[in-house]
């Protein structure tokens, strides 16, 4: 482990030192070995160097919320090992890595390839949802489903070894780092910013994959400058398990051929070289090329105050509640209820929830209490859903309306328990 302040991650190196560096980066719930059969070839050109996410194969168990997080913990382990320009590959949150190291440390990357990727993973809510479900009931329902996520049935019941691995993975993972996972794959959306992606990038999905299938693919290579579509039959998620030599096959000559030179530290500048026109296994059309315009600096504009805490009242309003409730709250608005929708998302958003003061644990304990003395039910369910995405289990939410009960009254707890329990049992019952 790095004895800096980031945590570096789990990694291992393979093939000629003195060759350029290709990282492949995994996908949630997996480790490095789901590139294993990449590896032998792809070692005859260059230093192939994987990693573990944090708590994956046995990694050190420092959760990271974010994809940005992620990936100041993978430039930290590089400058450790003095690595500073590479190539990169990337499955599913892996591909999301990818994704932000071109778009924030452009002058890294030489390549990029993007696998079973999206700019945004379904919904936050969906994610998040998935975080209360492993909090409360572990890692296993999600094991025991992962092979319906990850391969087609015909895979799936030819090779009961290589499914029955894929499901040891997310069993041994922690389960604190996967849950922190899902928050990073809930709150990362870079659908407006693909433009940013600088490097020649190769987008590769299966064709059979429900997770992030063919349509995630062609958004991001509708949106990255110099992106090429591959799609491979007959494959799902992980298609690099499903079809190893197809995925192996891409992305040699993908590295091959759209290797972008590294910066002149001379200069500061970098040669352009025009894109290799090469066979991919699914069309793109056409798309005129972009102009480049120069467009006049911004110059910010002098406000007097504070801020307006209406945009950072909506993040945390959407984060705590989710986003279905939020939008089904705002779309209900009309001229006469439009202002107090404005009013809680501004004050009591923006303002209180948004205090530094208490965790948001610490703040779902007051609401809950709160809820139970007023008898405000409907509020006390939608709250509860709060309290889990906000990481209390089911058991502290039980000790909060216990607690209750002896302060607000045994009738008060007695309706909030009906309430509660209810939404506990939807929000926590894994879909088999």
């Amino acid at each position: 482990m790095s004895e800096t302040k980031t945590p570096a991650l789990q990694y291992r190196f393979d093939g000629p030192e003195d060759a350029p560096v290709l990282i492949l980066g995994p996908s949630l719930g997996t480790t490095w070995h789901m590139w294993d059969r990449q590896v032998p070839e792809l070692t005859q050109q260059w230093r192939v160097f994987r990693f573990d996410l944090p708590g994956h194969g046995g990694a050190p168990a420092y959760p990271a919320g974010s994809v940005a997080e992620l990936a100041e913990r993978l430039l930290v382990t590089l400058d450790g090992l003095g690595v500073q320009r590479f190539g990169y590959a990337g499955c599913a949150l892996g591909g999301a890595l990818g994704i932000e190291l071109a778009l924030r440390h452009p002058e890294r990357i030489a390549s990029l390839a993007l696998i079973a990727a999206s700019p945004r993973f379904g919904t936050a809510d969906e994610f998040r949802q998935r975080g209360v479900i492993v909090r409360t009931n572990g890692l296993d329902p999600i094991a025991r489903t992962s092979p319906d996520r990850w391969f087609t049935n015909g895979f799936a019941a030819a090779q009961p070894a290589i499914t029955e691995w894929a499901v040891q993975m997310v069993r041994t993972t922690d389960p604190g780092c996967y849950i922190a996972a899902c928050e990073a794959l809930a709150s990362f959306d870079v659908r407006s910013q693909l433009a940013g992606v600088a490097v020649p990038t190769l987008v590769l999905v299966g064709s059979d994959d429900q997770v992030t299938g063919p349509a995630e693919a062609r958004t991001l290579v509708a949106g990255i400058p110099d992106a090429r579509l591959a799609v491979v039959p007959g494959a799902s998620h992980l298609v690099p398990v499903e079809q190893p030599a197809a995925v192996t096959d891409l992305l040699v000559r993908h590295f091959s051929t759209a290797w972008q030179p590294a910066y002149d530290s001379t200069t500061g500048q970098m040669a352009i070289v025009a894109a290799p026109v090469k066979p991919v296994l699914a069309p793109v059309p056409s798309q005129p090329a972009p102009i480049a315009e120069i467009a006049p600096a911004v110059v910010p504009q002098q406000t007097s105050g504070r801020a307006d805490p209406y945009d950072a009242g909506i993040k945390v309003r959407r984060e705590v509640l989710g986003d279905a409730h939020v939008d089904r709250a705002l779309a209900q608005a009309d001229d006469f209820s439009g202002d107090f929708q404005e009013l809680i998302t501004r004050y009591a958003w923006g303002e209180v929830w948004g205090r530094p003061g208490l965790d948001r644990r610490a703040r779902s304990c007051v609401t809950l209490t709160a809820l139970v003395a007023g008898g405000h039910l409907d509020e006390l369910a939608f709250h509860t859903r709060a309290a889990l995405r906000n990481g209390l289990t089911p058991d502290e939410i039980k000790e909060v309306l216990l607690q209750a009960a002896v302060y607000c009254g045994v009738p008060a707890a007695n309706s909030a328990f009906k309430v509660a329990q209810k939404v506990i049992r939807e929000e926590t019952t894994p879909e088999e």
